[in-house]
């Protein structure tokens, strides 16, 4: 059986109509099949539209989180919900084209273990937004090692793939990457992403810099090692700027200039605290993972 796993926030406009598509494309092709609406805390009438649908489908199941725990936290609920022998992620939205999901079904049928849906265009995007995640993706393969720079979070796994990641404690997680890091037999297709059909993006231009912060501090050591690398500079410049002081005193010339010393104060003061920050950083997601707490609350069940 496939099981669809489908994270959902205020989508009230697009359950009804997600879960006609799939119902009706998974049913055209003869695969047993179960539908996991995650409803994230939404605001709106996501809740009661997966009601509706599980009313009008019987492969439709859904759960309800006791507040919004985000898209990784709806994801990890669904791979633990799910009864199949392999599990898809998708958006609600439509924008990962359902007819996608049958040519991983049938990579998978083949075989295959993990089955990457990777993007060929993103849609309409502005150039502010498609640098910032080229940018924060070339950051992320250097991490995991892995090429992520057309990954996507529409994936099938098999249930060997799903038991793997589930078994991973940490709390802080990123499903994109931890796909990818578990290995196995993988393969990738392609998609175009489409255009949302109805309702609107809940990923800000604020949430998704909070969200790339905190997969990179979790998948790479990179900001400690500009830490380290912003003080290798300023300590060869005040090697340098002492070597030149010693050798204007020494002739005679004692080094001048206020304006310096205070900007030298600046300089060394703003690595200090940048450096600070970026290991409080560290330490607050430490904090969190040792807490130990659960990344999601489960407040009803369909």
């Amino acid at each position: 059986m496939l099981s669809v796993v489908i994270p959902s926030y205020n989508e009230e406009q697009m359950i009804l109509r997600t879960a006609g598509v799939l119902e009706s494309l998974l049913s055209d092709e003869h695969i047993l099949h179960e539908l996991i609406f995650i409803d994230d805390g939404s605001k709106d009438g996501t809740w009661r539209q997966i009601c509706e649908a599980h009313e009008k489908y019987e492969s439709v199941r859904g759960v309800h989180f006791s507040r919004n725990f985000g898209k990784e936290a709806a994801i990890f609920a669904g791979l633990s919900e799910a009864k199949g022998s392999c599990v898809a992620v998708m958006d609600c939205d439509l924008q990962h084209p359902p007819q996608t999901l049958i040519e991983m079904y049938r990579k998978w049928e083949d075989g295959y273990e993990v089955v990457e849906g990777i993007k060929r265009t993103r849609g309409k995007e502005s150039a502010a937004r498609r640098t910032a995640t080229g940018i924060f993706y070339r950051i992320m393969s250097k991490a995991v090692k892995i090429d992520m720079s057309h990954a996507s979070d529409f994936k099938l796994l098999d249930r060997k793939a799903v038991d793997s990641i589930l078994e991973m404690p940490e709390r802080n997680a990123f499903f994109r990457a931890m796909s990818s890091w578990i290995g196995f037999r993988q393969t990738q297709v392609e998609f175009d992403v489409q255009e949302r059909e109805a309702g609107e993006s809940k990923w800000s231009t604020r949430k998704l810099i909070a969200y790339a912060i905190s997969d990179i501090v979790g998948y790479s050591t990179a900001p400690m090692q500009i830490v380290t690398g912003a003080g290798i500079v300023v300590f060869l410049l005040a090697v340098v700027l002492g070597i030149q002081t010693l050798v204007r005193y020494c002739s005679g010339h004692a080094v001048e200039g206020f304006t310096t010393v205070i900007l030298l104060i600046l300089l060394i003061g703003s690595v200090v605290m940048f450096s600070l920050g970026v290991i409080g950083y560290y330490i607050a997601r430490i904090y969190e993972e040792v807490k130990g707490r659960p990344k999601y609350i489960i407040s009803k069940r369909i």
